[in-house]
């Protein structure tokens, strides 16, 4: 897939490895996701629109930048909100809605319970946020709603994807930019990433 960046970094690494072991605590695994979604948002936002603005220096004037519109987050629920606070960490000026969707268990397909868009304006960068891609029905789902909702400049952050779901969410928007931490090997039969780590939504909130 073009417009894929996997992170490959010795820090998410060790990161990656406490999120992975089963017998690691729902706060050791929410600081350790806190940590990457870091460094995913600031490699998500490298090309992000500016403007040039001038700012006085307590010894001259100088030129800085300004970004250009707003920046959404968009959580899928329930475990996107995992990544929303590492990301306004970075940017506190994001603004956000959300997406609600579950998994029908033996279909696969995804579900929407919930949405709270706004009309996004042509200047604006959405971020949809999901720690686990895997077979991609509930990314395309959440890309598709933001772009009903005018959306046109659209990234998906994902802690770790599986090939499966890569392939699904380029053949149906090319346009969007993956960044994942990790792109493990395979689905099982029940749709989860192997190795993987288990259902994110349940170890961020210890359900």
């Amino acid at each position: 897939m073009n417009h894929v960046t996997e992170l490959n970094h010795p820090l998410i690494r060790q990161d990656m490895g406490i999120m992975r072991n089963k017998d690691s605590s729902p706060a050791l695994f929410r600081q350790a996701l806190k940590r990457i979604t870091y460094q995913l948002f600031i490699e998500a936002t490298r090309g992000l629109a500016t403007k040039d603005l001038s700012v006085e220096t307590p010894l001259a004037v100088t030129k800085e930048k300004r970004v250009v519109g707003d920046i959404w987050l968009i959580p899928v629920l329930r475990a996107g909100l995992g990544m929303v606070e590492a990301c306004w960490d970075i940017y506190p000026e994001a603004r956000v809605g959300v997406i609600g969707l579950y998994r029908d268990e033996e279909t696969l397909n995804p579900q929407s319970y919930y949405q709270n868009l706004p009309t996004f304006k042509a200047l604006d960068t959405c971020f949809i946020v999901d720690p686990m891609l895997a077979t991609g029905g509930s990314a395309n789902a959440a890309i598709e709603f933001v772009k009903q909702k005018g959306a046109q400049t659209i990234s998906l952050l994902a802690l770790i994807s599986a090939p499966e779901g890569i392939k699904a969410v380029h053949a149906a928007h090319p346009d969007v930019h993956l960044f994942s931490a990790a792109i493990d090997d395979h689905l099982n039969q029940v749709g989860y990433i192997l190795p993987g780590l288990g259902d994110a939504g349940d170890r961020i909130f210890g359900s």
